[in-house]
């Protein structure tokens, strides 16, 4: 027997109880609409919020970058350096958010495993909200801090919770800014106050924020105006900037440090060229016009309207997240399957990403919908919502 047989038995169990992920393939690229096995579908599975994951200019970007730097990074930045690209970037995003500095990472994961552990250790103490992404929770366990949680966005029970832990060396609060399952936003401002009054390190990982709160998308920082109060930003490059990798906005001091202890950045190769070409396009295309986060938000109001309307449970989302709340991961499997026989991609999501009873389907519309495309899945969403007994 393979001491790895009882992986079989796990993946039998998972089937079973309609847990298991099948992964679906895309033959196109990231867009409005996408290619699956030969067939033009719907895409309502992405976090490309405003369309730019193919767009024309960061793809010409990209290109223009092969041509100069070539594909590859060839080691971790601290090694092989830092190339102009990567300043350029750095440079505009800490401008983008109004922070005196930034560093970016492989990813938005990569970021919170980066910069959690080298904020506090053992002797300290992390208040995680009890929804924080996996990145987080992660980090925080890579830390080895002492992790308390609190109940989802509850500044009460923060901070009953902060004042029962009071013998620690440092003390950090860290929460998501908008939370991807649901679609709400942490209470940036009250978790401001909280920080301050107990003396705590304030983080927030914004990355469903970037490109779609604030002023022209520059995230929750600024939708609150708290420029200068928050002590570190964390954000993705890979969803509403329609690339890939991650960020850390904050004072300089900050950055310094992350260099010289972010095991990430210090351990993993850089992000490479073309995707810091692209990005660095990405960041201009904000700075310029908010035209497609003002096309992202009409979207998000016709979509969460008239999901309302037809008798679906769209949850609390604040945000252009619409979680379709179905509760058992079997319904929501089957209802993802029905959707994809009528041409909509929208897949079930189910425990461990979010509490077993909570299944869900997310739609996630952005900027490259057109009003007929989002007209065309309402009405596929309410015929098979109607044929399954949802709504």
């Amino acid at each position: 027997m393979s001491t790895l047989d009882w992986i079989d038995e796990e993946i039998t169990n998972l089937k079973e109880q309609g847990l298991y992920n099948h992964i679906r393939t895309i033959e196109s690229a990231m867009d409005g609409w996408v290619v699956i096995n030969g067939r033009e579908m719907l895409n309502f599975c992405a976090n490309n919020y405003l369309g730019l994951a193919n767009h024309p200019r960061l793809k010409a970007a990209a290109k223009d970058a092969i041509d100069e730097y070539g594909v590859g990074p060839g080691a971790v930045r601290s090694i092989a350096g830092t190339i102009t690209l990567h300043d350029k970037l750095e440079q505009a995003l800490a401008e983008f958010k109004h922070a005196e500095a930034c560093l970016t990472f492989q990813s938005g994961f990569t970021a919170n495993l980066a910069t959690i552990p080298a904020l506090v250790g053992k002797e300290d103490v992390i208040f995680s909200d009890e929804l924080n992404h996996a990145s987080i929770i992660d980090g925080c366990r890579l830390s080895r801090a002492k992790i308390v949680g609190y109940a989802h966005n509850d500044m009460a029970d923060l901070e009953a919770k902060l004042g029962e832990h009071t013998n620690y060396g440092r003390r950090l609060i860290v929460s998501d800014g908008v939370f991807s399952m649901d679609g709400d936003i942490a209470p940036l401002d009250k978790l401001c106050d909280l920080a301050e009054k107990h003396g705590c390190i304030l983080m927030v990982d914004d990355a469903h924020g970037e490109g779609v709160l604030g002023t022209g998308g520059r995230g929750i920082v600024d939708h609150f105006g708290l420029h200068g109060r928050v002590d570190i930003e964390v954000g993705t490059l890979s969803k509403a900037f329609g690339v890939v990798g991650g960020l850390v906005a904050g004072k300089k001091s900050l950055v310094d440090w992350l260099k010289q202890r972010g095991r990430p950045f210090l351990f993993s190769s850089a992000m490479t060229a073309p995707d810091a070409a692209a990005c660095l396009e990405a960041v201009a295309m904000l700075q310029e016009s908010t035209e497609l986060v003002d096309r992202l938000w009409a979207n998000a109001t016709l979509m969460k309207g008239e999901m309302a309307k037809m008798g679906f449970d769209i949850g609390h989302s604040t945000t252009p997240i619409v979680p379709i709340m179905l509760g058992e991961a079997p319904l929501a499997r089957k209802f993802s399957q029905r959707l994809f026989e009528e041409g909509v991609f929208a897949m079930a999501i189910g425990f461990p990403t979010v509490a077993k009873g909570k299944a869900r389907i997310r739609v996630m519309n952005s900027a490259a919908h057109s009003q007929s495309d989002l007209e065309q899945g309402l009405a596929i969403f309410e015929k098979v919502g109607r044929e399954l007994g949802v709504i």
